[in-house]
């Protein structure tokens, strides 16, 4: 073939080429793909970032757990509309949260349950998710909708919510999220008084006995708002459960071998009689020798801060103005030793309320007369050496 022809052939090549590359560049910019390559992405809505939580946590509750592409993508949409629901109602640095969006976030969150999904799925989602579901579910406790706390109904109307959360405490892997939720749930007194009438409350006594520390500790602070924060709730269950709970704290707390469950017992169940809600568990609580001999044994401890906690709770029995003979008898049998106890018994820091209480405990065991006679048998307090 000669030259020229070749050299016009390849000019013709090379048009065409030309010619299909400008007939596809158009194609290509037209295509999905490049659409979303060029195009911003538009902002979702509040509400519709909630729809798509939905949808997610609806499939990872439905489908069985496994390793697959598909589930593992689901996660991680979800994991991204988790994020952003959280920065909505908890606001971004140092931006505040809109009150209208946050308004709108709740009341789609109880809508169609996917607060329920949200907490049944909580096991079921990425590990770091979980602090931001953690956290969605306690600033959903203080959001406050067309003048009212929502979800404190919608926890009533799904108590069943609060056994899931209660249980978790079986598991460490969700325990501490739980136990985050449930406290803040606890600031509804309908939450608090369906805890404390349920068979629940006998299980945080083993719970904070758990060999896990970060997981006992945790049951330890959710009991302690169960039992300080609603006060008239508090009382009426002690002046009806009095007997078997105060039996329960005495054995698997005051008296446990853990050093830090005595500490955490003995500081709460001051912070308990001493409130002024309940006096009548109070006088029923100091009117007891068992308990008496409970709270003589803690005075002996060799842990200062046990030993102060105890004594507050201790010049209590003595203070009763109507001590049951047993009592008046028992702290006349030992009156020399506790006195020459506390004699020596000082804070570490100088402390006028307690020598003032100190005194006046020394003084009320001086005045006793016991109402029989006192044999050697009456003698429960063996003072430090």
């Amino acid at each position: 073939m000669p030259i020229a022809m070749k050299e016009e052939d390849a000019v013709k090549r090379s048009g065409n080429s030309a010619m299909s590359f400008k007939k596809l560049v158009p194609r290509v910019l037209r295509s999905n793909s490049m659409k979303n390559i060029f195009k911003s992405k538009k902002p979702r809505s509040p509400l519709e970032i909630v729809r798509d939580a939905r949808r997610l946590l609806s499939y990872v509750d439905s489908e069985p757990e496994d390793d697959s592409s598909k589930r593992n993508e689901k996660l991680a949409q979800l994991d991204a509309d988790i994020r952003e629901l959280k920065s909505i109602l908890y606001g971004i640095e140092e931006s505040e949260p809109v009150a209208e969006a946050c308004a709108q976030v709740t009341q789609e969150l109880f809508t169609d349950d996917t607060v329920r999904l949200l907490i049944v799925c909580l096991p079921k989602i990425n590990f770091e998710t979980r602090k931001d579901a953690t956290r969605i579910i306690a600033n959903l406790q203080r959001q406050i909708v067309q003048s009212r706390l929502i979800a404190s109904q919608y926890l009533l109307e799904n108590l069943d919510l609060l056994d899931i959360m209660i249980n978790g405490y079986n598991d460490p892997t969700i325990a501490l999220h739980y136990g985050g939720m449930l406290r803040e749930c606890i600031r509804h007194q309908v939450v608090a008084s369906y805890i404390l009438k349920s068979a629940h409350m006998k299980k945080f006594f083993d719970y904070i006995q758990l060999p896990n520390f970060d997981v006992a500790s945790d049951a330890a602070a959710t009991f302690k708002e169960l039992m300080t924060r609603h006060k008239s709730t508090v009382a009426e269950f002690l002046t009806e459960n009095h007997s078997w709970f105060f039996a329960e704290f005495n054995s698997k707390m005051l008296e446990s071998p853990n050093y830090m469950t005595r500490r955490y017992a003995v500081k709460l169940l001051g912070d308990i009689l001493l409130d002024r809600s309940n006096s009548e568990a109070m006088v029923r609580y100091v009117s007891s020798l068992d308990n008496m001999r409970v709270l003589m044994n803690l005075l002996r401890e060799t842990h200062k801060c046990i030993q102060i906690d105890a004594f507050h709770v201790f010049k209590l029995f003595v203070a009763n103005q109507n001590k049951p003979t047993d009592i008046t008898n028992i702290l006349c049998a030992n009156r020399a030793k506790l006195v020459r106890f506390f004699d020596g018994f000082n804070t570490d820091k100088e402390d006028e309320m307690f020598e003032a209480d100190k005194a006046q405990v020394v003084k009320e065991i001086k005045e006793l007369v016991p109402t029989s006679p006192i044999g050697g048998s009456g003698e429960l307090f063996k003072p430090l050496k």
